[in-house]
């Protein structure tokens, strides 16, 4: 039997208070739809419908390509946001999952089991739903004998009916064909003078089709995201599932609760992290690597056996055996190569450091292609910009660089060479040259006395 899968994603969510489409909120550094997508992917479903609406051009920016949309103009309920998709599913055979595209917490497993019960109770249509403490502002599932009688939203609801703790997580599994019959009979006949995708229930029951209830286990893969107290709620509830999967795989975290690891990140085992780490997006880190307090680290990859202390790595690559910081920075386009030391408030940029390359302290590297075994001195600055062009700085094998020397690009350093401390160099330096770039020293005997800040002991 094929599958397909409907995404609501049209809202523009005025709870949220925000110009970004509500959808579009991130949750564990992934915009919430994008969590929704990951989750239907477990049915394998045949289409994805995503129905969007407001900042309809935005959605579609996140979506992947194989992904097929309809635009909902006017939002006038969930049952016409899912009517409109019936050009490019309505005679299609099999059955569809209807889903909410801020409901990030639900889980793949989930979605396959409430197929499976679907199919093995021969439904036409199966609820998905949860028992909620305080069922206020959710519709609730109205049984007789057991069986799945109605939904009643909160507006519509008598106080019994409020009263139930069943309640409708707005995800459903209907016969395809069915569905889109339905659809053509709803009203907006209602307290909200909108079209109800839960009318679609009631028009089954009255043709004596089979109307399911799946119950899931956990009410938190239910939440749906209307404003920042839900979105704080979920993104907490994600963190501790996905610390939890971490320290499953053999991660160490010292202390989960202030470690801070996106949905897309990949750690291999016997890396130890400690508190306050964030690390963010397509991260991937090997094993055995140690990561220390205070560490921020975005979209790097970090081979086997590297150590980052107390730094920030963004969009860079550091080969085994590399160590970084305590409070280094390296940004985008830095790779680091086996066993490269870069230390204290050394900051590097764009730029390749060869094998066992050592930059201490106080450094900055910009531009620079770095061969293996080079020295950086204390204070070295490659001055890669003039005020309007970057320029690059070329440094050969087992290069030393001496302290506080200053570096001006365009610029080749062969290999073996020596610069002096304190050099300001603008010239290529030759292989195993020595480069002095300073003014010789001069001492004035006895002058100091008839300076202001002279002080006698």
């Amino acid at each position: 039997m094929n599958q397909y899968a409907i995404i609501l994603a049209a809202g523009k969510g005025t709870r949220m208070k925000s110009d970004l489409p509500k959808v579009l909120h991130q949750v564990t550094g992934k915009p919430m739809v994008n969590h929704v997508l990951s989750a239907t992917r477990a049915i394998n479903p045949e289409k994805t419908i995503v129905i969007v609406g407001h900042g309809a051009t935005e959605v579609l920016g996140v979506l992947p390509e194989y992904i097929g949309y309809v635009k909902q103009e006017e939002q006038l309920g969930t049952g016409h946001a899912v009517k409109i998709a019936e050009s490019l599913l309505k005679d299609l055979k099999g059955t569809t999952l209807v889903i909410a595209g801020d409901t990030p917490l639900i889980r793949p497993e989930s979605l396959v089991d409430l197929f499976e019960y679907h199919q093995s109770e021969n439904a036409t249509a199966t609820i998905l739903t949860a028992i909620a403490e305080d069922p206020t502002g959710y519709g609730r599932i109205i049984r007789e004998d057991g069986h799945v009688a109605k939904i009643v939203e909160q507006k519509d609801a008598n106080d019994f009916e409020k009263s139930v703790q069943e309640i409708n997580t707005g995800t459903y599994v209907f016969d395809n064909q069915a569905l889109f019959d339905a659809l053509s009979n709803i009203t907006t006949d209602n307290a909200q003078g909108e079209y109800y995708l839960t009318d679609v229930i009631e028009i089954l029951k009255r043709n004596d089709e089979k109307v399911g209830a799946f119950v899931l286990d956990d009410f938190e893969e239910s939440i749906g995201v209307n404003d920042r107290i839900a979105l704080s709620q979920a993104e907490k509830i994600m963190r501790h599932r996905i610390n939890q999967q971490h320290m499953v795989n053999g991660v160490t975290l010292i202390d989960p609760e202030t470690t801070y690891i996106d949905s897309d990140v990949e750690i291999g085992y016997d890396t130890i992290i400690e508190p306050n780490v964030v690390i963010t997006g397509k991260t991937v880190i090997g094993r055995d690597v140690k990561i220390t307090s205070g560490s921020r680290i975005e979209d790097a990859t970090l081979a086997h056996h590297t150590e980052i202390r107390n730094s920030t790595v963004e969009y860079s690559v550091l080969k085994e055996g590399a160590n970084v910081g305590p409070y280094a920075h390296l940004r985008p386009s830095t790779v680091l190569h086996e066993d490269v030391h870069v230390g204290n408030f050394v900051e590097v940029k764009a730029s390749s450091l060869g094998v066992g390359t050592k930059a201490g302290h106080l450094t900055y590297i910009g531009n620079a292609t770095v061969g293996d075994g080079v020295n950086f001195g204390a204070g070295t600055i490659t001055v890669n910009y003039d005020g309007k062009n970057k320029f690059n700085t070329e440094i050969e094998d087992y290069a030393f660089i001496g302290s506080n020397s200053t570096l001006i690009a365009p610029l080749s350093i062969g290999k073996n060479a020596i610069t002096t401390a304190g050099s300001v160099i603008t010239t290529d330096v030759l292989q195993d040259d020595v480069a002095f770039g300073r003014a010789r020293q001069t001492n004035k005997s006895g002058r100091a006395k008839n300076l202001p800040s002279y002080h006698e002991d």
